[in-house]
């Protein structure tokens, strides 16, 4: 393990300046500097190439973050870019929808299990927003039992200020794998229960990542249909990363809605919410989604042409193929370290996690490892799991496994 000097972020740190003077805080959400290792990370990136990124300064990184999760093969990936830049020419933005968007949603439906209806919106945000309207209005009802993150919307998100109570009052939430507290919880809203929403594999901020017990999701859908209300699957993340037709048909539980996004499309915004016809139905009848820019097109080629390379590479499986590789060779690592870490999460998405300890020491560990590794080019969020791409060169992660390896020596050599 060799030291290593504190990355020069000088253009960043100036943009950053300068940003402030226009935008609110200088930058959105969780991409604020606080929000990583404040003076150690860069703040603005310039470019990006398979699964590389260089920041405004010049520097290099491997990333394992792609975009928090829509980069699935990687930074400009030639084919896709090619396939949105001769769409181009044929127009994007109209007032009348284009023929690609039946052919993007015949696509959807053949993979994943619960797509008999299909419709397009922009985020994932604007997708579990609607999964939760055409819930309600299916059902009748209004209780939404939650467990786990479905964006920036008022019913869901974290932080409330702004937002009147009313606005979520009626949105429980519970734990992820928690069969017994799903259980009570549906018990007391079971009269006027409208759906349960939950990611399929579960990414609490800043906490180990976990697949689901035998069983809770199975529970879930049976608790749902019960008293006559509808399984969501937020698959925004989970959606052709996990397999390409989601979680869902990786664990063997269909759901009666579904929303996918981040990696369908390699990047250019566009999520779906896909369901069983009976429940998509009231779409067509009397619920109201609609926005100037759903219907562009450029995104559904993009998302097209994502999904053909993943299928014509068998590209997903050989994905879970190299993070287990990359999650054992980790393993080893940390468990020669000695130092009290933990490898968690599933092999497309992993994330070393500091469990708190007695001594106190695991936010100092946290800071330790992470400034070592975004100094020495491996581009890793403290709170947030990572992701690898298709592009990502066996030599990137050999480097990654030995980085790691150093940064956990320098936390046992700075902090213990």
């Amino acid at each position: 393990m060799k030291e290593l000097p504190k990355l020069v972020i000088k253009r960043s740190e100036e943009l950053y300046e300068s940003a402030k003077e226009v935008i609110p805080g200088g930058i959105l959400g969780i991409r604020r500097p606080y929000n990583f290792v404040p003076g150690e990370f860069p703040i603005f990136l310039e470019k990006g190439q398979g699964g590389v990124v260089w920041d405004v300064d010049g520097n290099e990184y491997i990333d394992l973050l792609c975009a928090y999760g829509p980069i699935i093969l990687g930074h400009r990936e030639k084919e896709v870019d090619d396939a949105v830049v001769s769409q181009m020419e044929k127009g994007f933005c109209f007032n009348l929808t284009q023929p690609v968007q039946n052919e993007l949603a015949s696509t959807l439906i053949r993979l994943i299990p619960a797509a008999q209806k299909v419709i397009f919106v922009k985020t994932g945000s604007d997708a579990t927003t609607s999964a939760v309207r055409v819930a309600r209005a299916y059902t009748g009802k209004t209780k939404i039992l939650r467990s786990g993150y479905h964006g920036w919307h008022d019913w869901c998100v974290e932080v409330k200020e702004g937002i009147p109570e009313k606005l979520y009052e009626d949105v429980y939430g519970f734990e992820y794998n928690d069969s017994e507290g799903l259980e009570r919880l549906v018990e007391q809203h079971k009269d006027d229960l409208a759906a349960i929403i939950v990611t399929p594999v579960g990414h609490p901020l800043g906490n180990p990542v976990v697949e689901p017990k035998p069983g809770f999701l199975e529970l879930a859908k049976e608790l749902a249909h019960k008293h006559g209300a509808v399984l969501i699957f937020d698959e925004i993340r989970t959606g052709f990363r996990v397999s390409i037709g989601g979680a869902q048909a990786r664990y063997g539980v269909t759901p009666d809605l579904a929303t996918f996004g981040k990696a369908m499309a390699n990047g250019y915004p566009i999520s779906a919410l896909v369901g069983k016809e009976e429940v998509m139905q009231v779409i067509s009848d009397r619920v109201f989604i609609s926005s100037t820019f759903f219907p562009n097109s450029l995104e559904m080629v993009a998302a097209l042409k994502t999904i053909e390379i993943l299928e014509r590479e068998d590209a997903l499986n050989k994905l879970w193929d190299t993070g287990r590789w990359l999650m054992d060779e980790l393993s080893g690592v940390i468990e020669r370290s000695g130092i009290a870490a933990q490898l968690t999460g599933i092999p497309p998405m992993p994330y070393i996690f500091f469990p708190r300890d007695d001594d106190r020491k695991y936010k100092a560990r946290r800071t330790a490892f992470y400034t070592y590794m975004i100094r020495a080019g491996v581009f890793l969020h403290p709170y947030h799991h990572g992701y690898i791409a298709v592009r990502h060169t066996r030599q990137q992660l050999e480097r990654v496994i030995q980085t790691t390896e150093d940064a956990l020596a320098f936390v046992k050599k700075t902090v213990g």
